[in-house]
């Protein structure tokens, strides 16, 4: 009797192992009923960066709100992380039965949704990416290949020697640069200071490794950008339009009067522009 339920408890535990497995690239907060709309945080920041966008849309969608592995308290998992994540977004949806999922994707999570658009097309109805590129790499460095991207860089090694003050002063200097509300410093900070801080360096790596400029041509998914045009929108266009010259069917929104976070810096004018294009 014994043996015969061992023999029935092995394939549950074996099944119940491998569905968290499949989870330890992120955690999630499922909130509300509808269409799944996905929303990816950028870089360090958690499911949190989503909560207004999350208040004002969950009466007609069910929101997933993702936080990645090294990120808010999240254990970091090893390398390669961002294709990892990727893996288990598909594997999420397809575990779950999902369809027809919308993505809000901000800055790298907009880039992953530019990825995942364009490796799993049937999986989603429409990405709407938040200042995001399909190759960070180029905005900022000439003649940019995305293989030579590697790990193991003198920039790496310096940021995984920086001590807690020095990061402190660095992620306040970017803080002060990504957002024009002052009162949001101060999280964008606490964000970047609890990151694994391999996960802050090899990370960024990944994201950097990443050229989706030409891929964007074969996606069928519609994509819209709501792109902050602080401090120079004339180049802020040309960079979008050089950027996305292979996507098919897009539809670009400028942000005036917002730097990187817009969802805080223009918090009225990006909630319109959600409900607007999850109609």
């Amino acid at each position: 009797m014994k043996i015969t339920k061992l023999v029935w408890l092995f394939p549950i535990l074996f099944l119940s192992s491998r569905l968290l497995a499949q989870q330890t690239a992120f955690t999630v907060k499922v909130t509300g009923r509808g269409e799944p709309v996905f929303l990816l945080p950028g870089f360090t920041c958690t499911a949190d960066v989503w909560q207004e966008t999350v208040a004002a849309i969950s009466t007609n969608h069910e929101c997933h709100a993702f936080t990645f592995a090294g990120f808010g308290g999240v254990p970091p998992i090893g390398l390669p992380w961002l294709p990892t994540i990727k893996t288990q977004l598909i594997e999420y949806i397809k575990n779950k039965n999902l369809h027809h999922v919308t993505i809000i994707g901000h800055s790298l999570g907009g880039t992953l949704g530019m990825w995942l658009v364009t490796a799993e097309p049937a999986l989603f109805k429409k990405l709407i990416a938040v200042d995001a590129l399909p190759c960070t790499g180029a905005l900022l460095m000439p003649n940019f290949k995305a293989s030579q991207m590697v790990y193991d860089n003198p920039f790496s090694k310096q940021q995984l020697a920086m001590d807690s003050a020095h990061f402190h002063q660095m992620a306040r200097q970017m803080a002060s640069g990504m957002s024009l509300n002052q009162t949001k410093h101060d999280q964008l900070v606490d964000w970047m200071m609890k990151a694994d801080r391999k996960t802050y360096v090899y990370g960024y790596v990944d994201l950097l490794k990443l050229d989706l400029r030409e891929e964007l041509a074969n996606t069928t998914v519609p994509v819209v950008i709501l792109a902050a045009t602080y401090p120079n929108r004339q180049q802020v266009e040309t960079t979008w339009n050089q950027q996305l010259a292979r996507l098919k069917e897009k539809h670009i929104y400028y942000a005036d009067q917002s730097a990187h976070f817009i969802m805080y810096d223009q918090p009225a004018w990006f909630i319109a522009r959600i409900r607007e294009n999850l109609q």
